[in-house]
């Protein structure tokens, strides 16, 4: 069987006793996106197992191992570098693989950056639209557009690199407008940081340069104020 263990997107202690039992006690052999990642994980709860990688760049003789030791009828698991697998990473295949051969395959649920980064930000909205990773440039800007332009969703939520957020911001600011907006920094690592308000407040706020992993959550309307100034 595969299993697609979630793993902690930051502080270790977020993972499940599902997930520690399955790979003490179920898994014969684990690959992961990122092994060193992945090493100091398993070497903080003292789990021996091999691992090896898979990602965006593994070869077709890896993917064959892979099928290989599950035909073996091996457990095998993937885990991503942080949170839930096959959201924004190269899981797929590996599920295709299973569908295509007739294995089986479990998921065991563990934390995720989109929804820890959206249930902080206090935003209500009965449907949210997770983006993945921000494209860059031009495709960015269509993006953006068509954002404006269709009721696709009240939230959405992107990851975001620390030398592209500000591009992003002022993207955002001169397409869709001064929305509101909430950004997650380095979620549950020790640095962690909240900002929650306008577009153009982010953007004086950020305009030192920012460092680390970025969750972006904003509404997809212009602020409104009541008579006390307060934002709706």
């Amino acid at each position: 069987m595969l299993y697609l263990i979630g793993t902690p997107i930051g502080n270790l202690e977020d993972i499940t006793l599902r997930a520690l039992r399955i790979l003490r006690e179920e898994i014969d052999y684990i690959f992961a996106e990122d092994t060193r990642r992945a090493l100091k994980l398993l070497n903080f709860f003292d789990i021996k197992k091999p691992v090896d990688s898979f990602n965006e760049h593994s070869s077709i003789k890896k993917k064959n191992k892979i099928l290989e030791l599950l035909k073996d009828n091996k457990n095998v698991a993937y885990i991503s570098d942080a949170g839930m697998p096959v959201i924004s990473d190269p899981g797929t295949e590996l599920v295709n693989i299973c569908l295509e051969n007739n294995i089986p395959w479990d998921v065991i649920p563990g934390p995720s950056a989109p929804i820890t980064a959206l249930s902080a930000s206090g935003f209500y909205g009965n449907r949210f639209l997770f983006l993945g990773f921000m494209p860059r440039d031009k495709k960015r800007r269509k993006l953006l557009r068509m954002i404006k332009d269709e009721n696709l969703a009240d939230v959405f939520v992107f990851f975001e690199s620390p030398e592209r957020l500000l591009k992003t911001l002022k993207d955002i600011l001169e397409i869709i407008g001064d929305v509101e907006i909430f950004i997650a920094r380095e979620l549950t690592k020790i640095h962690q940081e909240y900002f929650k308000g306008a577009i153009s407040e982010a953007l004086e706020h950020f305009s030192g340069g920012v460092k680390g992993e970025i969750t972006v959550v904003f509404k997809n309307k212009l602020l409104t104020k009541n008579n006390n100034g307060c934002i709706l």
